[in-house]
């Protein structure tokens, strides 16, 4: 999937890739889509979360070879 911008937040625990995805969303304008990279396995439930409690459209999640996991949010 493309992307607008990207946050790693490899070896952050919670909310840290949070706080990080929500820092960068605000940065962006609607429709642009931003890719996070995070290895704390509450994640997948936190962005989930995210999204719903924000109105941005969590577009899609995948796991990753190095046990990690990807986001991609769109900001509403």
């Amino acid at each position: 999937m493309e992307f607008d911008k990207e946050v790693d937040a490899r070896g952050l625990n919670c909310p840290l890739p949070i706080l990080r995805a929500k820092k960068a969303l605000a940065e962006m304008q609607a429709g642009q889509v931003l890719r996070v990279v995070a290895t704390d396995p509450g994640s997948v439930k936190d962005f989930a979360a995210f999204a719903r409690q924000t109105g941005n459209e969590l577009a899609a999640q995948n796991a990753l070879p190095d046990e990690s996991h990807e986001f991609f949010l769109r900001r509403k």
